[in-house]
């Protein structure tokens, strides 16, 4: 989505008493990659020093843990690497309360099965927003079989009239390139998991970069930082985003180490 802008470096967490299972099939799975030493062992193999930002990019281990827990793992991560940290739920919620949206339609992929996807339904519930419906989206079961087009298709064909908004979540569920037709179709926000990470990663370091193509999100540009506050330095640089967490059909990129800079 923002290619010219950020370079990301990915880790996979991992479960101690079962490292290398991909992916997490279990809520306690889930749990166990997000304990303080898994994230912090998947952070300090990559060259974080260089980094601007850390992600945890798993919707369905913040559902999981409900937002309570995840808010107290985004500050722990954020003060042991001194670094903004974002996880994809509560980017969500922030989203959904600066827009004044109440009502809201929870859009899964077909991996998250009936368990996390009534832990979704429970989770925005928890922050009072309207679940007026749940639901997995009738599309293939492999992340490399799902094209923009039919996820537009169902969205729009099964979508209550009550939703103010749409959340489709799941990091591993590429919908990001679905996001700006659907909007045009429904006339309601939508947020996808990577993309909602994306404009909070770019507002957490005051990078006011407008990027088309993905939706109103990443259109709307925050106002700009304070001359010689992070933003400047953002604006001038590429925003390197550390991603703790599962990401289906990725694979990390090798990177050189750099130095931070001044």
């Amino acid at each position: 989505m923002a290619a010219t802008h950020v370079r990301v470096h990915v880790s996979r967490t991992q479960n101690p008493a079962s490292p290398g299972a991909e992916p997490p099939n279990s809520v306690a799975d889930l749990l166990a990659r997000t304990t303080p030493a898994a994230l912090d062992e998947a952070v300090s193999t990559l060259p974080w020093a260089a980094l601007d930002a850390l992600v945890l990019a798993s919707t369905s281990s913040g559902y999981a843990m409900g937002h309570r827990d995840e808010s107290a793992l985004v500050q722990r991560l954020s003060e042991r690497w001194c670094l903004p940290t974002s996880a994809t739920a509560m980017s969500a919620v922030s989203v959904l309360r600066a827009h004044d949206i109440k009502r809201v339609s929870l859009i899964h992929p077909p991996w998250f099965g009936s368990s996390l996807n009534d832990l979704g339904a429970e989770y925005f519930r928890s922050q009072d927003f309207e679940v007026v419906e749940a639901v997995i989206a009738e599309l293939p079961n492999d992340p490399d079989r799902i094209e923009p087009a039919s996820v537009v298709d169902r969205i729009c064909d099964h979508l209550s009239p009550r939703a103010e908004g749409v959340v489709i979540g799941g990091n591993g569920f590429r919908a990001a390139r679905a996001v700006h037709a659907l909007e045009s179709r429904i006339g309601r926000l939508v947020l996808e998991a990577n993309q909602v990470l994306l404009r909070s990663v770019l507002d957490s370091v005051g990078a006011t970069i407008a990027i088309n193509g993905f939706g109103r999100l990443l259109n709307d540009l925050p106002d700009p930082a304070p001359r010689g506050t992070r933003g400047n330095h953002a604006k001038r640089h590429p925003v390197h985003v550390h991603v703790a967490g599962r990401v289906r059909g990725q694979r990390p990129r090798a990177s050189r180490r750099r130095g931070r800079r001044p």
